[in-house]
C-alpha cells in the first residue's frame, strides 16, 4: 500500500475550508486528473479521473462526515483507495486541512511514481490548489452540514 500525507493552511475559518470540501462535484476545479465527481446519495460518490495516462472509474463510500472536522472515505471497489481529510482551527481567519490518502498502486507506472514520490507533490499542489481557490472565492460554492458515521460498516 502507498501513502501520502499532506496540509496546507486556508486563510478563511474552519466553517468555510469543510463545507467547500463538501462540494465534492467541484474537485475537478482543484485535483489534477479528476474529470468528474458525482454525489449519487449522501454518502456515495462516482469519480472519473486520469491516473497515470489510463482513465479510471470507482464508486467511493464515505464512512465518516462531521461538520468542521473530517471527511473520510473508501472506494467500494477497484481502486483500493482510501482517506480522510481533517479541518484544524489555526485561528478565527484561517483553517489546517490535512489530507491523508492510503492507496494499493496498480501496475509499474503506478508503483514507481509512488516509490518517486510523485503521490506525495500531487496531493500537496492539489491542497494548494483547494487553498487558492477558496481564498480567491472568499466563501463556498455551498456545503453539506449533515452527519454522517458508517465507520463501522464492514
Amino acid at each position: 500500500m502507498a501513502n501520502v500525507t499532506g496540509s496546507v493552511d486556508v486563510g478563511v475559518p474552519i466553517s468555510t475550508a469543510y463545507n467547500q470540501w463538501t462540494q465534492f462535484e467541484q474537485f475537478p476545479r482543484f485535483m489534477e486528473g479528476v474529470e468528474r465527481v458525482e454525489q449519487l446519495t449522501d454518502d456515495r460518490l462516482h469519480w472519473v479521473a486520469e491516473i497515470g495516462g489510463k482513465r479510471a472509474e470507482w464508486y467511493a463510500r464515505i464512512t465518516e462526515q462531521h461538520p468542521d472536522d473530517r471527511v473520510a472515505w473508501t472506494a467500494e471497489a477497484g481502486k483500493g483507495l482510501s482517506g480522510v481529510v481533517s479541518f484544524d482551527k489555526v485561528d478565527q481567519d484561517r483553517t489546517r486541512v490535512t489530507a491523508q490518502i492510503e492507496w494499493q498502486p496498480e501496475g509499474v507506472m503506478e508503483e514507481v511514481g509512488a516509490a518517486l514520490g510523485f503521490d506525495d507533490r500531487q496531493v500537496k499542489e492539489d491542497l494548494d490548489r483547494f487553498r487558492d481557490m477558496i481564498e480567491s472565492n472568499g466563501i463556498e460554492t455551498g456545503g453539506w452540514r449533515g452527519d454522517i458515521d458508517n465507520s463501522t460498516m464492514t
